[in-house]
Formats: structure tokens, C-alpha cells, sequence
């Protein structure tokens, strides 16, 4: 029986693991953490309940195929919902869009401001299914760090049909012309932690993904999905040990990894699989210099602001978008200035509007995000910059008719990209590793097999296929089917 340790129990090393285990093999997962799931949280505050990372599911078959190929049942693990207004998008000129899987209705919706984007709305839903039919047929599926996958002749075929060098705002200015329609949908650049005015095309497919396929919740919130993740881990016979750093990894002297080195003492395995940031391993394992990482520009990061209070908000949805007048002055501001934006776009998850019990009665549990550079000497995060920035934020909504009593507020709770750097070991506190910004970044992420020390894989949103939850999860769900594949 082979030996696998997994080092971080996210989605991706969880994934991993079950797929592992299944197939025979000894898996011990460490997490440095007291709790699993990485940047996937959950906080309880009395009686008010948030999650915290990820809260807008998409592509649901990535996860019932990794309980199917458990011979198992998703449903008897992890309960879904489908959140049918999908996004509501607030704009600065009063105007309110749901982007959800009713496509006349997001029409009727747009048409209110624009006819002509309206009109062209369906057709640029197609362009956002073709891409993705292309993405799941020649990236989503397989590993990319061999040169003979690389030179496929058939991914190269389809790496010309999707227009690598053209930006998702060069693309979405082919169908609209309205400010509030080209925000909505370049706004899937900071879904992989980039620009829409520099990260490729490609990722207008999660136009697909929210307006065909469809947004879900999970009930008990999507901290839900690690424990459903775990329950099956366990059945499977994988060992997950928290409270276990990971302070070097061992290596033999033909440059092959046999284990690590811990907080705890020296673990062997025939294989090593790091559920960490790529760009964190690289300099913390490694000691590689800052230099050669310096030349890969890391992803945004975020300042969250959890809320529990004693309003009932009609306006709001479960998933809520408040977007500034000028919103290419926002990526200015992260990538080339390295500060937060004046007037930042702000995201509001609301999910007691789905599940009233994970707030008092006739209450909110808001998680509040705004987009944020990676940590910089620029950007620091003082008590009084924390302040500020949330005296801006809440002025900022109150522009839009969103009024926070102070005096209802029962807890409050900052995240910056300095505590998820602590937290979750993150470079630079990034969200997604390394941007999308650049061609090389974007198509050749990390890969997810070491170059220089065998048997030392890679999985999550910092390595292929990119960040979000389904991406993750298949991460580690590619990677098992490589190891598995090798000792067959």
C-alpha cells in the first residue's frame, strides 16, 4: 500500500485524498490549522452563522462526480439548493440587475437601460458556452505539465478558437456598450483574483456557468461541503491530522521528496501533495529566492467585514454586487497603485435570505467583501486604515440606499490580506495565488507536478486548472488520477 501525505486540508487536498483512498492507497492529511477546508471557513457568532471564503457555487457535477466515483450519494453528504435570482447587481445609477438562469428576464432587465445590450445579451451567452465547451473539453480535464499534453495537437487547435491574447473586456465591448452591463460580466476577471482589462477572454464562460448552469447554495452554508468532504474522507480510512505544520519537506539524494518535516516530527510517504500555495511553498520549503518568485504578479487579495445585525435588508439577495461609477479606476488602483480602491466594488453575502436560522430572527449575517491588493509595503492595514476603509464602505452603500445602523450591529469582524497570509499561509495574502493578468499566468499556472523534485505534486487554486470551488476540487481530483495512473 502506498504512502501519500497531503499537506493542507482545502478542497483540493480533500478531493485528493478521497480519490486516493478509494483506490487503495494510505492518505494522512496535515493541516496546520485547528479546522479544515483552508480559506474555506465557518464563524459562529452567537446566533449568527458566516462562511468564510467562497460562497457562490457553480458547476455542481465536479462534486457529485467525486462522490459517484465513491460509489456514493452526494445528497447523503452535502444538501444543495439552487439560488434562483442567481447575482443581483446594484449599480451607481439606481439600476438593479438579477443575473440569473432566466434569460428573458435578465434581457427585460438590461433593455431598462440599454435596448441595444439587451439585444445582444443571448448572443454573448453563446460565446460564453462556446468557450466553456472548449475550456471543459482541453483544459478542465487533464494535467498540462508534460510537453507532450502541451503540444496536443488538439489543445492547440482549441487554444486558437478561444483568442488568448484578447482581454474579457475586449470581449464583452464586442456585445455591449453600457458601463453596467460591460461591469457585470467583466467582473468574472476577479473570480480568478485579476483585472477583466488585462486577464484573457476565457473567463467570460462563467457567464455560462451562473446564467445556464446556475448558482447553488448548500444548506448550513458552504463550510457545509468540507464537512461533507471529511465525512467521506473518514469512511474511506484517510487520517486527517489538524494542528500539524509542515516546516520542510525531505529529500532524498536523488532529488526525490520522501516525506516532511513537521512540528510534531518526521512523516515518510512515497508521495508528497501540497494543498498550499504554490508561491508560499516555493519560498518557505524551498528557500528559493524572492527574486525568482518576485517575477510571478500575485493575485488580489480582499478585506472582509463580518456583520451580524438586527436589520432586515428587502433590497438584498443572498448574492449582492454594489458596483462604483468608474470601475477600471478599482484595478488601477490593486495592480498599479497597490492600494484599495476609494470607491471599491462591494460584495454582500446575505444568506440568511435563504436560510433565515443562520441569523436571530428578523436579522442579517452579512459577509461583506471589497477587492484589495496583495500585501505590499504600500498597503498596510492599520487599526486606522481598517477603520477608514470601512467608514468608506458603509457611506458607499448608503449611496445606494443601503442605511447600516450602528446601534443594531451585534458582531463585527475584520479579515485582511495579513490575516489570511497567517491564516491560511498564503503568499502576499492572495486570494487565487498568482494572477490571470499575464498570457504565461493565465494558461500556465503553476504546474501540478513539481519540475525539480519527483513524487512532489500540486493541487488548488494557486496550480491548473485556477481557483474557485469546482476548479479546486478537480485539482486534486486530476492529480490523484495521475498517481493512481503511475502505480497502476
Amino acid at each position: 500500500m502506498k504512502k501519500i501525505i497531503i499537506v493542507g486540508a482545502g478542497l483540493g487536498g480533500l478531493s485528493c485524498a478521497i480519490r486516493l483512498a478509494y483506490h487503495g492507497f494510505s492518505v494522512t492529511v496535515m493541516e496546520k490549522q485547528s479546522t479544515i477546508g483552508g480559506k474555506l471557513q465557518q464563524v459562529t457568532a452567537g446566533e449568527y452563522q458566516f462562511d468564510l471564503g467562497p460562497s457562490t457555487i457553480t458547476m455542481r457535477h465536479i462534486f457529485e462526480e467525486l462522490f459517484t466515483a465513491c460509489d456514493r450519494n452526494i445528497e447523503d453528504y452535502v444538501s444543495f439548493y439552487p439560488i434562483a435570482t442567481g447575482t443581483r447587481n446594484f449599480f451607481s445609477d439606481g439600476q438593479v440587475v438579477d443575473f440569473n438562469t432566466d434569460q428573458a428576464s435578465v434581457a427585460a432587465q438590461i433593455a431598462t437601460y440599454s435596448p441595444e445590450d439587451a439585444q445582444n445579451y443571448h448572443n454573448f451567452l453563446r460565446e460564453a458556452s462556446r468557450l466553456y465547451t472548449i475550456a471543459e473539453r482541453s483544459f478542465f480535464k487533464k494535467l498540462m505539465y508534460s510537453t507532450k499534453a502541451k503540444l496536443s495537437t488538439k489543445l492547440l487547435t482549441d487554444f486558437l478558437r478561444i483568442k488568448p491574447h484578447k482581454t474579457l473586456h475586449q470581449l464583452t465591448r464586442q456585445f455591449f456598450r453600457h458601463p453596467n452591463t460591460l461591469a457585470m460580466f467583466d467582473r468574472y476577471a476577479t473570480y480568478v483574483g485579476s483585472s477583466p482589462y488585462q486577464a484573457p477572454a476565457i473567463f467570460a464562460m462563467m457567464a455560462h456557468l451562473e446564467g445556464r448552469q446556475g448558482i447553488y447554495g448548500m444548506k448550513g452554508g458552504t463550510y457545509a461541503l468540507v464537512q461533507g468532504l471529511e465525512k467521506l474522507a473518514l469512511e474511506l480510512g484517510v487520517s486527517i491530522q489538524t494542528n500539524v505544520e509542515v516546516k520542510q519537506l525531505l529529500i532524498n539524494e536523488n532529488r526525490q521528496t520522501i516525506g516532511v518535516a513537521t512540528n510534531v516530527g518526521e512523516f515518510f510517504a512515497d508521495d508528497v501533495i501540497a494543498n498550499a500555495d504554490a508561491l508560499t511553498v516555493q519560498t518557505t520549503w524551498f528557500n528559493r529566492p524572492e527574486p525568482q518568485i518576485n517575477n510571478v504578479e500575485p493575485s488580489l487579495s480582499g478585506f472582509t467585514i463580518l456583520l451580524g445585525t438586527q436589520q432586515k435588508f428587502a433590497s438584498l439577495s443572498h448574492h449582492n454586487v454594489f458596483f462604483p461609477s468608474n470601475y477600471q479606476a478599482e484595478f488601477e488602483a490593486i495592480f498599479k497603485e497597490k492600494c484599495v480602491p476609494s470607491t471599491p466594488t462591494i460584495y454582500i453575502c446575505n444568506s440568511s435570505v435563504s436560510e433565515p436560522t443562520r441569523a436571530k430572527p428578523e436579522a442579517s449575517n452579512l459577509f461583506m467583501l471589497v477587492n484589495a491588493p496583495y500585501m505590499t509595503n504600500q498597503a498596510g492595514w492599520s487599526e486606522d486604515q481598517i477603520n477608514y476603509i470601512r467608514s468608506r464602505v458603509f457611506t458607499q452603500l448608503q449611496s445606494f440606499g443601503l442605511q447600516l445602523d450602528e446601534a443594531t450591529i451585534d458582531y463585527e469582524e475584520y479579515m485582511t490580506p495579513a490575516d489570511i497570509a497567517a491564516r491560511t499561509g498564503a503568499y502576499k495574502g492572495t486570494i487565487y495565488g498568482m494572477s490571470s493578468n499575464y498570457f504565461k499566468q493565465a494558461f500556465f499556472r503553476m504546474p501540478n507536478k513539481d519540475r525539480s523534485i519527483d513524487h512532489l505534486y500540486y493541487v488548488g487554486g494557486s496550480t491548473h486548472p485556477g481557483g474557485g470551488t469546482p476548479m479546486v476540487t478537480l485539482s486534486g481530483m486530476l492529480v490523484a488520477d495521475d498517481i493512481i495512473e503511475r502505480y497502476r
